[in-house]
């Protein structure tokens, strides 16, 4: 494969977004609580205190948001509906007064500060303006900040006639969305439309995935009449145990968010064709945790069926394997990156060629691995380790973005024909 000269994304602290700041409930002897001691306090102040402080404050953080008098009076508003005996006040407060509340009750969060990696790619809704032989390209990524909390961000692009790849350069703002909830690890979360893709942040909001939401598997799915969705499967994280979650939108502004059921809708790395089979959904899994299946259902939200595909075979996919993304559609059959985990758990991809009717059957395999790391990938958060969420098909080239020792990302092309006369000649 060859590696883009042009495109590599590195983790960027200063993409940062806004969370609520609430202390710990420490009780002090008098019953009270430290955010009610805080809250007292800036209440005590005076109003040219009060002026002052909060020039400053916007001074320092202002150019940081997109509108953070609209974060500020969120967070009051938080802070309001926690401590009741706001609305006992005989005086209502000044605007001043509530912004600068909403000021100490807020704190910046480093999306990205400690890892930027794991790349999906699938053409995007929008393909106007382009010349000729180009397409435009979402790229989602997984940001990992403080704490290993991952979140779900945005990329757009082009690639062009020649598959050449470049990248848009991203806002300077990140903006998490407003979520609605709808009943246990289900909601809906928005964006406004007039906002730069790459400022979309998909931010935990759900109890499911308090503590990650992880390699997004996004795929451009096409249905019987027409219609056109993107599905993404990724896993969410509560500390404790993982859950399989969908996302669902038409225009990367709006979605929807559900949990995967069923009983082969367990563990990490679900990827969903591109389309029907049979009049089925179709997607790949690894739910015994060793081996790829093909799973088939009427319902893309619960599976309850799998076909065994494949197995750890290889030595360089001995201790683990399983897919990098959802299948890309050839004359030759489905193509399906795959990952294999080595020795001293180094990560590597390869590839199966699935039959296009009976994505069950295996037409080949590849013998030795498409990507491994280089020796600049090599050294990171997590080293040794290439992975990818998803690839695409054009100019006759695959397209493949992948992550690499949980610091980057990278894009990597391989002429198609030549990739498939690899696995054919493979057939066993």
């Amino acid at each position: 494969m060859t590696r883009s000269d042009t495109v590599r994304l590195v983790p960027d602290a200063r993409r940062v977004i806004t969370k609520p700041f609430l202390p710990r409930e420490e009780i002090y002897p008098d019953g009270s609580t430290r955010m009610q001691v805080v809250l007292e306090r800036i209440l005590a102040m005076t109003d040219d205190d009060i002026a002052e402080t909060l020039v400053t404050a916007r001074g320092s953080f202002e150019h940081r948001h997109r509108d953070l008098e609209l974060v500020l009076e969120r967070n009051f508003a938080g802070v309001a509906a926690r401590l009741g005996h706001l609305e006992l006040l005989v005086e209502p407060l000044s605007a001043d007064r509530t912004q600068l509340i909403g000021a100490y009750f807020t704190h910046e969060y480093s999306i990205e500060a400690a890892a930027l990696g794991n790349p999906s790619i699938v053409a995007a809704p929008d393909q106007s303006g382009l010349g000729a032989g180009e397409v435009r390209f979402v790229m989602s990524l997984r940001a990992i900040g403080e704490g290993h909390l991952s979140s779900i961000e945005f990329r757009s692009g082009v690639v062009d006639a020649d598959a050449v790849v470049r990248l848009e350069t991203p806002s300077g703002y990140a903006t998490t969305g407003d979520p609605t909830p709808g009943g246990a690890s289900d909601y809906r979360t928005s964006f406004p439309a007039s906002i730069d893709l790459s400022e979309r942040v998909l931010f935990p909001s759900s109890p499911t995935e308090s503590h990650g939401m992880e390699d997004a598997r996004f795929v451009r799915f096409v249905d019987d009449d027409g219609a056109v969705t993107y599905f993404a499967t990724y896993t969410a994280f509560d500390g404790h145990q993982i859950v399989p979650q969908l996302l669902e939108t038409v225009d990367f502004t709006e979605f929807r968010v559900s949990t995967l059921t069923g009983r082969t809708a367990h563990n990490k790395g679900i990827a969903i064709f591109p389309r029907r089979i049979d009049g089925n959904y179709v997607a790949l899994g690894r739910h015994d945790n060793v081996n790829n299946f093909v799973m088939t259902s009427h319902d893309v939200r619960d599976w309850q069926d799998a076909t065994m595909i494949q197995e750890p075979e290889r030595p360089w996919e001995l201790m683990q394997l399983g897919n990098c993304g959802s299948p890309l559609e050839t004359e030759a059959g489905w193509l399906v990156i795959t990952h294999g985990v080595g020795t001293f758990r180094r990560y590597t991809l390869g590839a199966l060629l699935l039959d296009l009717d009976d994505p069950s059957r295996v037409l080949g395999d590849l013998a030795e691995p498409l990507l491994s790391p280089n020796d600049d990938e090599r050294d990171g958060y997590v080293p040794n380790v290439v992975y990818s969420c998803g690839s695409m098909i054009h100019a006759g080239h695959l397209v493949l973005p992948y992550g690499f020792a949980d610091v980057g990302a990278g894009i990597a092309t391989i002429r198609l024909d030549d990739l498939l006369n690899r696995l054919t000649s493979s057939a066993r």
